[in-house]
């Protein structure tokens, strides 16, 4: 598997062109070490050969010898900030890429989501963006600091003896040829490694999340038999990469430890005849042997470069999965206040339903400042048409205006700036009440937070907790579902919206809660168009129109006065029979 290498400097210049200073000490001090590495071995073989004369003077080897020592230390301290300097670049680098990352995910249709568990997201956007790490703080330079080490060294042996710079020349050769080949047929391996990876920690969180329904429902067994499968099917690809990686380590350990025995046998016969002194016997040593720090380095970098092929492949994936969801080229501004709503013949189905249209032809009007009660049985595609309305999908046929204005013509972030929405199923995030409310916006001031608090009965709540408006929550802990549900409500009252859309949004509150919220309710739809998802008859009596669905296709819409005065209407059956207290 061949990556093209513009996909590679297309990576390195997007997010290292902010740091040119930094990489340019980077290249200077990797050339530094190399001079510093190259020369060392010099001046030990000066001192064995000047300590064999019988006239060298004592003073001259302690100049010797300081100035190894000296070397020696600017060479560890060299290392030190190259390494710290690189960490420091890779870190910078691989946060961007997390950052476009995660920026990309969150602008992808809910298709997208619906069909991505959160453990593969973590493993999309942090596991792969962490094994490039190194591809981005040292590859590149690292690369080229150990080639020409290895050029400067190969360079001085040639300068020692011809024979000895050509037997080395070709060991270094062969090592770089066959650490390339084990590369090119364990980089598939890699790739599949991360597929399996995000698979597992798929599964892993989202069995987690969800510990309390598995275990009340008894299916504890199962979630553990299909972690034991996918652990079964991770190790022989886990087996696999790893024997690459012990093929390049054997490999080159193999091949070195015959070239310099066979460097040293060479000195030897050298030495034997007179051509060659102890001092250069002990330079040949040292330089055969400084030849393995970067052949091993080079296989590391290769082994880093198979992970980082893995990683690019499965994030240039990402990056290429584009939203259903097209901005419009010339966006359309919708007019200040109440929004109008209208429907023609609106027809949808999720992708991958093999099944009819969830939706089928809908229409309906609703003008600004209206509220419309929506209801239907379970699964009769009620949300489905609020996930339409604030464009988390595309209409498969006809169309959705506000104010006349088709959605699509409108931005997204502008569109949905407009509309509120409260469903039963309410997020909250690990951070303060404060933050959980704002949604980490710094302008809402804590005295707007506590008048809206205050109106919907939250504010004893509030003043409850040790830290108040800064206490913590940590995945909800401290708040029962209605309490979770108020927050909700304090959030669209906080956006200041135009249309309003509450998704079963009282489903959770028990009737005193309920009582209490009322005026809430009323003061946030006032002046205000509102669409109102209930299954709860006794929810819509604020309703000015009701449209009711029946697997997805609309069998009612009208005035709510006129349908519950007249026999013929459904709504009217269900409000006589009593059955329709509860719509199930």
């Amino acid at each position: 598997m061949n990556i093209p290498l513009r996909q590679y400097w297309r990576l390195l210049r997007n997010y290292l062109q902010d740091q040119r200073r930094k990489l340019v000490l980077l290249a200077f001090l990797l050339l530094l070490g190399i001079a510093l590495q190259l020369w060392n071995p010099q001046i030990v073989r000066n001192f064995i050969d000047s300590a064999l004369q019988p006239d060298v003077s004592v003073s001259y080897l302690i100049g010797s010898a300081l100035l190894f020592i000296v070397i020696a230390l600017m060479n560890q301290i060299t290392s030190v900030s190259a390494s710290y300097l690189g960490e420091q670049i890779g870190w910078g680098a691989t946060n961007g890429l997390r950052s476009d990352l995660a920026k990309h995910c969150l602008n992808l249709d809910q298709s997208f989501h619906k069909e991505t568990t959160s453990g593969e997201m973590i493993q999309r956007i942090d596991g792969d963006v962490n094994a490039l790490s190194n591809f981005f703080s040292s590859f590149v330079f690292v690369l080229i600091a150990n080639l020409l080490l290895i050029m400067g060294v190969l360079a001085l042996l040639f300068r020692e003896n011809l024979y000895l710079g050509i037997g080395m020349s070709g060991f270094v050769l062969l090592s770089l040829f066959v650490l390339q080949r084990i590369r090119a047929k364990y980089t598939p391996v890699w790739v599949k490694l991360s597929e399996v990876q995000a698979e597992f920690y798929g599964f892993l969180g989202e069995h987690l999340a969800g510990t309390e329904d598995t275990r009340a429902n008894g299916a504890s067994g199962y979630v553990m038999h299909r972690f034991h499968q996918l652990l079964k099917k991770r190790f022989p690809i886990i087996f696999k990469a790893s024997l690459g990686g012990y093929s390049m380590w054997v490999s080159t350990i193999f091949m070195f430890s015959l070239g310099r025995s066979m460097a040293l046998l060479f000195c030897g016969y050298l030495w034997a005849t007179g051509s060659m002194s102890l001092g250069t016997i002990y330079l040949v040593f040292t330089y055969t042997e400084l030849l393995n720090h970067p052949l091993e380095q080079i296989r590391n970098q290769i082994q880093d470069l198979q992970n980082a092929d893995a990683s690019i492949i499965r994030v240039n994936q990402l990056f290429e999965t584009q939203t259903a969801l097209k901005e419009p080229a010339a966006p359309l501004r919708l007019p200040e206040g109440a929004l109008s709503v209208k429907f023609t013949d609106v027809s949808f189905a999720y992708k991958g339903d093999d099944r009819e249209d969830v939706l089928q032809h809908v229409d309906f009007e609703l003008h600004p400042g209206q509220v419309l009660g929506l209801l239907g049985r379970t699964g009769s595609s009620k949300s489905t048409l609020a996930r339409l309305l604030v464009r988390f999908y595309d209409t498969g046929a006809g169309s959705i205006s506000l104010n006349g204005t088709d959605i699509r013509d409108v931005a997204l972030s502008d569109l949905r700036s407009r509309i509120a929405m409260v469903t039963q199923n309410i997020q909250l995030f690990q951070a303060s009440v404060r933050d959980n409310l704002t949604l980490y916006d710094k302008s809402v001031s804590d005295e707007r937070l506590y008048d809206i608090l205050t109106e919907l009965g939250l504010r004893y709540w509030v003043d409850s907790l040790e830290e108040g408006l800064d206490t913590l929550l940590v995945s909800g802990v401290g708040l029962s579902a209605g309490e979770a549900q108020l927050l909700a409500f304090a959030r669209a009252f906080l956006s200041e919206p135009d249309l309003v859309i509450l998704d079963e949004a009282s489903s959770r509150l028990d009737p005193a809660t309920e009582t209490q919220i009322e005026q809430a309710i009323d003061k946030l739809l006032a002046g205000r168009t509102a669409i109102i998802i209930a299954h709860r008859l006794s929810t819509i009596n604020r309703a000015d129109n009701i449209l009711i669905l029946d697997a997805g296709a609309p069998v009612e819409f009208g005035p709510r006065s006129d349908l519950a005065a007249s026999p013929e209407s459904r709504l009217y059956k269900l409000l006589q029979t009593g059955a329709g207290e509860v719509l199930v």
